[in-house]
């Protein structure tokens, strides 16, 4: 599902890459752990096409992403590429539903069949009664888990998360940690998530140990 090679990345003077190789087949939940600084991040933003390497390349289900223009690498970012990081992101002007909703109106899908899909997921995750609340009406958790249904609106290969339990209490983080679990059991989709937390990299099914700037 995910195959980078030789990947360098520095910003300014500062070597953050230096030649990362790693592969991640489809349906697997893979973590990315080590130190700050060590360039997990960077990678990840690398896979999700939000930067791009200096050298190297990556695959994603067999599609070279270095080769697709601005307009091709936006319109697959967003179908097949799902975000989740350690602040929510969400839009504090709108509701939980409007706010999974807004990838889907991005990749041209209508009202009707977003607020459905949105719907679905809301169910899905035990947020049905939280659908007209805004973010500040919302716990950490709850938060996190929109963010989440945000992230799946579009049926995405691939969900990359940065950090996602990050700023959870302990229990809304094992909830958290079951949820992607249990997301990748029903639909397939494969997870890549950056992570210091050592009981969800202990559960990954692959986990990835970085140390200034490669996999150690």
């Amino acid at each position: 599902m995910i195959k980078a090679n030789n990947i360098y990345k520095s910003f300014g003077n500062v070597d953050v890459l230096k030649g990362v190789d790693l592969t991640i087949n489809k349906g697997e939940v893979a973590c990315i752990v080590g130190a700050s600084g060590a360039g997990k991040s960077t990678l990840l933003q690398i896979m999700g096409t939000l930067e791009k390497a200096d050298k190297g390349n990556i695959s994603i289900n067999n599609q070279d992403i270095s080769k697709l223009n601005q307009k091709n690498l936006a319109a697959f970012r967003n179908k097949e590429i799902g975000f989740v990081f350690q602040f929510h992101h969400l839009l504090p002007e709108f509701t939980a539903l409007e706010n999974i909703c807004i990838p889907a109106y991005i990749a041209g899908v209508s009202k009707k069949d977003a607020t459905e899909k949105a719907t679905q997921l809301l169910d899905y995750l035990n947020l049905t009664e939280r659908k007209d609340h805004k973010p500040s009406m919302l716990s950490g958790g709850e938060q996190q888990r929109i963010a989440v249904a945000r992230a799946l609106i579009n049926n995405p290969a691939i969900i990359l998360a940065d950090e996602p339990s990050g700023n959870l209490d302990s229990q809304s983080a094992k909830e958290l940690h079951e949820l992607f679990f249990n997301l990748r059991d029903k639909t397939g989709q494969t997870f890549v998530i950056v992570t210091h937390n050592p009981q969800l990299a202990e559960m990954a099914d692959k986990t990835f140990t970085m140390k200034d700037g490669v996999i150690v």
